[in-house]
C-alpha cells in the first residue's frame, strides 16, 4: 500500500496525484460485466504468432470507464469488464481505482505482466501521464505505481496508440498498409499506423486531435482552450449539446443518432455539426499523412455506415486533388486500447519480471521498471 495521503479534488486538477488509502475508495467502485465485441480474438492471435507467455492483464483508463482485460497466451479473453472512472471524486480516486482494479485482476488470474493505456499527453518511455484533462492528472508516474502495486513488469502506452496497435494486429487495420485510427469518446485522438506499428513521435502532445481548435472562440474545453474539436465532435459533446437544446437530461449518443436520422431538428443539427467539425479536424491530417483508411473507434465505432458515409462526404468537400480514404468502424470499439495494452504486455520478456510484491516495495527514486520498447 502506498503510504501517502491526498488532499486533491476534482476542482483542483493541477494538484499532484498521490495514491490514497485504497480501502476508502473501494466502496465507490463496483465491477460490471461488459459484452465482448469480438468472437475470434484467440484464433487471430494464434495466426499472428501471439503466443508469448501465460496470462496478462490490461487496463485502459477512460474519462467515463476503466476497462479491464485478462488475456491468455493464445489471445483468449478470460475477463472483460469495466469500472466507472470516479472523476467526480478527484484525480487521486481515479488512480486508486486503477490500482484496485489491477490488483483484483492480479489476484484472480496471477498474470506474468500487465499493460495500461492512458489518455492525454504521455511520455511513453518514462511511463508518465503528463496531462490528462478529463482525469485531472498531471505528471503521474502511472507505470511505476502500477509496477509497485503488482510486482510484475508493466507495459505503458498512450490509449490511442495502443488501440491502433490492436486494430493493426487483429482488427480492422490488419490488412492495411497504413491507416489513421481515430477513437471518439469522451475525447478524440488520432494515431497514424504504418506497416502494423503506430508512428513514433517525440512530442507528448502529438496525437491529441481533440484539442485542435476548429471553432475559435467556441465552447470551453477541459484543456483550457476554446473551440477544440472534442467540444463539438466527441461523443460526450454530442450528448451535452443535445441535452442543452432539448432539455433532456438522460439520453445516449446512439439515441441522438436515431433521432437525427428520424428528422428531429435538434438532434440532426448536433449530429451534422459534429461530423462537419470532425471533417475540419481530419482533413489536414489526411492531406499530410495520406492514409489508406480512417478507422473510427471508441463510442462512435458503433454509429455504423451512415456516420462513416456522412464523414466521407464531408471530407470529400475539403480534400482537393484526391479522393477521401475509406472510413470504416473499429473492430474492437471501446476495447481497442485495453486489447492493445494486453498485446504489449505479452511482449514483455519473462526475464524482466519484477519481484512479486503486491504494493509492498518501491522502485528507486526516479526509477522505472525495465521493459521492452512498446511498439518496436
Amino acid at each position: 500500500m502506498h503510504p501517502v495521503t491526498s488532499s486533491s479534488t476534482a476542482s483542483a486538477p493541477n494538484a499532484p496525484v498521490t495514491p490514497a488509502a485504497r480501502s476508502a475508495r473501494a466502496a465507490r467502485t463496483a465491477e460490471e460485466s461488459a459484452a465482448a465485441n469480438t468472437r475470434d480474438l484467440a484464433a487471430r492471435s494464434r495466426a499472428d504468432g501471439w503466443d508469448e507467455g501465460p496470462v496478462v492483464i490490461a487496463l485502459e483508463v477512460g474519462g467515463a470507464r476503466i476497462r479491464g482485460l485478462a488475456m491468455a497466451a493464445d489471445g483468449t479473453r478470460l475477463h472483460s469488464g469495466h469500472r466507472r472512472t470516479p472523476v467526480g471524486h478527484g484525480p487521486d480516486a481515479v488512480m486508486e481505482t486503477v490500482l484496485e482494479y489491477a490488483a483484483d485482476l492480479a489476484r484472480r488470474y496471477t498474470p506474468v505482466a500487465a499493460g495500461i493505456a492512458v489518455p492525454g499527453l504521455v511520455e511513453e518511455a518514462a511511463g508518465t501521464a503528463v496531462f490528462a484533462a478529463h482525469l485531472g492528472w498531471r505528471r503521474v508516474p502511472v507505470r511505476r505505481w502500477l509496477t509497485e502495486e503488482l510486482g510484475i513488469p508493466v507495459a505503458f502506452a498512450h490509449d490511442v496508440r495502443a488501440g491502433g496497435f490492436a486494430e493493426a494486429r487483429l482488427g480492422a487495420g490488419r490488412r492495411s498498409r497504413s491507416f489513421l485510427f481515430v477513437p471518439i469518446g469522451t475525447g478524440i485522438g488520432a494515431s497514424m499506423v504504418h506497416d502494423g506499428r503506430p508512428r513514433a513521435y517525440t512530442d507528448a502532445r502529438t496525437g491529441e486531435l481533440g484539442h485542435v481548435v476548429v471553432r475559435p472562440g467556441g465552447d470551453p474545453c477541459p484543456c483550457g482552450g476554446q473551440g477544440c474539436l472534442e467540444t463539438v465532435a466527441s461523443a460526450a459533446a454530442i450528448a451535452r449539446r443535445y441535452r442543452l437544446l432539448s432539455g433532456e437530461t438522460r439520453i445516449t449518443v446512439r439515441e441522438i443518432q436515431h433521432r437525427a436520422e428520424a428528422g428531429d431538428p435538434a438532434a440532426a443539427r448536433v449530429w451534422h455539426e459534429a461530423v462537419e467539425a470532425l471533417a475540419d479536424g481530419l482533413s489536414p491530417m489526411i492531406d499530410l499523412l495520406d492514409p489508406e483508411h480512417v478507422i473510427i473507434g471508441g463510442a462512435l465505432s458503433h454509429a455504423g455506415k451512415t456516420y462513416c458515409d456522412s464523414l466521407h462526404g464531408a471530407l470529400a468537400t475539403r480534400l482537393t486533388g484526391r479522393r477521401p480514404p475509406r472510413i470504416v468502424p473499429s473492430r474492437f470499439g471501446r476495447r481497442a486500447g485495453a486489447i492493445g495494452a494486453a498485446l504489449l504486455a505479452q511482449r514483455l520478456r519473462p526475464a524482466e519480471r519484477a519481484p512479486r510484491g503486491a504494493g509492498t516495495h518501491r522502485l528507486p527514486a526516479g526509477g522505472t521498471p525495465s521493459v521492452t520498447g512498446a511498439f518496436t
